[in-house]
């Protein structure tokens, strides 16, 4: 393999790993060695194959891409690892990299962005597909987890099963298929979601997923109108 720097890919979609293959493989520098399609696998062949890059996307079937990103740094320190993900929320990048990831694309940007990512990344520098800075970047991983978090009074106020509602809701998720990812009842989620507005203090549904959004919790391009 010479001076090439070899990857391995880690994502549950057969033809997104074949195209991230196919973009790698126009650039001398790197090579795919092994894919996996769930964490269990890619812990397994990353312990074999000690790669020096793995593209790494958050949602796995069997555990969270950030979860294995641990894994992998804790076994594998000097492995560069990248979240290849169709996640761009600021929670999940700060996790990612708070993590142990060095670098974070968003799928729908990685055909343009991939090898300058791979690059980046592979020389021990950050790389972040957004408008989040290279600085901002560093300031997340030298933070200790506690203090990233969010910190507004209102948000602390909820319980951890109203904020875990609050963000459903603000994603645009029905009751029903609130109650149905939570076990719990419909009605249990509507006395949640009047307990949340009461403590927030907001009166609709557009003006829950604005709070959210400004504490990136979801999306702000979910509220842009």
């Amino acid at each position: 393999m010479g001076d090439k720097k070899i990857v391995l890919i880690v994502d549950d979609h057969p033809l997104f790993r074949e195209g991230l293959k196919s973009l790698i493989a126009r650039n001398a520098g790197f090579e795919v060695v092994g894919e996996a399609g769930d964490a269990h696998e890619g812990l397994k062949m990353a312990k074999k194959l000690k790669p020096h890059l793995m593209l790494i996307d958050i949602s796995l079937p069997d555990k969270s891409g950030i979860d294995l990103t641990r894994s992998i740094r804790s076994l594998l320190p000097e492995t560069r690892i990248m979240i290849v993900s169709m996640h761009s929320k600021i929670d999940y990048i700060a996790e990612a990299f708070q993590a142990g990831a060095t670098g974070y694309v968003v799928k729908e940007s990685a055909a343009g962005r991939l090898i300058q990512a791979l690059e980046t990344v592979s020389k021990g520098d950050y790389f972040l597909d957004s408008s989040v800075s290279h600085k901002v970047v560093k300031k997340l991983i030298e933070l200790p987890e506690k203090e990233a978090k969010i910190t507004d009074a209102r948000y602390e106020a909820l319980t951890s099963r109203e904020q875990q509602v609050m963000r459903l809701l603000a994603e645009g998720l029905s009751t029903k298929k609130i109650a149905q990812k939570l076990f719990i009842s419909p009605k249990t989620v509507e006395n949640h979601r009047a307990n949340i507005m009461g403590k927030l203090e907001v009166h609709s549904t557009i003006e829950l997923v604005r709070y959210a959004a400004k504490l990136g919790l979801i999306d702000v391009d979910l509220w842009k109108s």
